[in-house]
């Protein structure tokens, strides 16, 4: 049986010797990652109790903060991912799944192209947004006829357009293209009840050329829901909430690994100061004054051409997204 007795002399051994009895109960039928995962993470758990001489009351106070923090989750918000975002865990578990192995390097040898980098996913994605053709927008009408006229004026319309690549600068048919992107007031739509369902969200499909294009709105910076635990977290650290102004990709296409992304607007006053630590600098992108006839007709002031580069399944250039694993 292992030893997990509490210590009553307060040493280091006998703390030790604790440690390591809970984690000999761990059963012999555990799967292997399951152990691996576990195990280091009651080594961390023990460890921080130890060196910061955690009190009971501050115990609590991190149990009642993981308990707030699943209530305030639904299906809107998931605000689990927000605090792992404002500690940086999941630009963390992100960077490492863009980690190149020893063979890789950054800069080609053989003429390939650089796989596109991953972003966080962030608390804010909804599955099944409308699907449009090329070229639509994602503006929605409803949206639009509950704005001012003023207000609809000063709108920063964008096309945003480009191709989606393999490795070998070869075009990838029948990508998805999942997008969406936060309203001026720093709102996605399922924070704000004034804007319809599924407004500024949208999904694609490339056509045999690989090309991808959408109206929407030069992404806007705002500040990270603080109103729970992540912004209790942010004001208990003294950081700002807010994050650059950003659209997020979510793109997958047959035989290739799936990609999630973010692209910065290089102009945006916070690009270098993101809450969430989720900026890398190939992701940050210009948006240029529109210079179309079609553009100048339908409106639209903002112009951004942005190709994807995906990678096949099995490729090792490092730039992929984690697999599942047996828990």
């Amino acid at each position: 049986m292992p030893n997990t007795e509490m210590p009553h002399d307060n040493t280091d051994a006998s703390f030790a010797a604790f440690t390591a009895g809970v984690l000999s109960s761990i059963g012999p039928d555990t799967p292997p990652r399951a152990r691996e995962i576990l195990t280091s993470l009651i080594r961390h758990l023990h460890a921080v109790c130890l060196e910061t001489r955690l009190t009971h009351s501050e115990w609590m106070m991190a149990c009642d903060f993981v308990n707030r923090t699943g209530q305030m989750s639904d299906e809107k918000r998931n605000e689990a991912i927000l605090v792992c975002d404002v500690l940086g865990v999941e630009s963390l578990v992100d960077a490492l799944a863009d980690e190149a192995p020893p063979s890789h390097s950054s800069s080609s040898t053989n003429g390939e192209k650089k796989s596109t980098l991953s972003a966080i996913l962030g608390p804010f994605y909804r599955e099944n947004s409308p699907k449009y053709k090329n070229g639509a927008s994602i503006i929605l009408p409803d949206w639009l006829q509950s704005l001012d006229p003023q207000t609809i004026s000063s709108l920063e319309t964008a096309r945003i357009s480009g191709r989606v690549l393999d490795t070998s600068n070869n075009p990838i048919c029948n990508t998805t293209l999942e997008v969406w992107l936060t309203a001026p007031n720093g709102l996605y739509e399922n924070q704000d009840p004034t804007q319809p369902d599924m407004n500024l969200r949208g999904t694609f499909t490339t056509g045999q050329d690989g090309t991808y294009s959408f109206i929407a709105l030069k992404p806007t910076s705002y500040p990270i829901p603080y109103d729970g635990p992540a912004g209790d977290l942010l004001q208990l650290m003294g950081r700002s909430p807010w994050r650059p102004a950003h659209v997020h990709l979510k793109v997958e296409a047959p035989g290739f690994k799936g990609l999630i992304t973010q692209i910065f607007d290089r102009g945006d006053k916070y690009v270098e100061t993101d809450s969430v630590f989720a900026v890398k600098s190939d992701l940050i992108v210009d948006f240029l004054p529109a210079r179309g006839e079609t553009d100048a007709k339908e409106g639209v002031k903002w112009e951004l051409e942005y190709d994807i580069v995906l990678e096949k399944e099995g490729e090792q250039s490092g730039n992929g997204t984690s697999e599942a694993t047996e828990m």
